[in-house]
């Protein structure tokens, strides 16, 4: 179970793959982002359209075209992503999603909530798309649910 939307684990996990590819100097397709990050395409397109559009991801059409990033692009906050994707809700909102919950009439669990909300905030706004490009290019982080290990016999997975 992750704290973000369907929407938002496949928007975050694609961009990570595009950043990663284009710390390579490779343009890739919605096919193969789709294909690396165990994700419908065509579900995947709308999300990268939307990307796209809020400048978070850029694309380009033709023989030697996809999406990718540029330098300035690895530096933006992941906040940004999740922002233009699934909107405030998750910096503002009620962690029992009740529309009426504020500091006057709290919810009962608005106080801790809130807590845990900031530090959220505070490491997303923290962390940048390119930060982990090392890290998945050697392997050493993932970007599916499962993971076959090269030791053990083909096919096997961890979750």
């Amino acid at each position: 179970m992750g704290i973000f939307s369907k929407t938002c684990e496949y928007g975050l996990r694609a961009v990570f793959f595009i950043a990663q590819s284009s710390q390579e100097n490779k343009r890739v397709s919605i096919k193969e982002i789709a294909e690396s990050i165990h994700s419908p395409e065509a579900f995947l397109g709308k999300i990268l359209q939307n990307l796209s559009r809020a400048g978070i991801i850029r694309s380009m059409k033709g023989p030697g075209g996809g999406f990718y990033l540029d330098r300035e692009d690895m530096s933006t906050p992941l906040s940004e992503v999740v922002k233009a994707i699934d909107g405030e809700s998750l910096f503002v909102g009620c962690g029992m999603g009740l529309e009426f919950c504020s500091e006057q009439y709290p919810c009962p669990l608005h106080h801790e909530f809130k807590s845990i909300r900031n530090n959220l905030s505070e490491m997303l706004q923290k962390t940048t798309v390119g930060q982990f490009n090392d890290d998945l290019i050697k392997g050493k982080i993932l970007l599916t649910k499962s993971h076959i290990d090269p030791n053990k016999t083909r096919g096997n997975s961890l979750d």
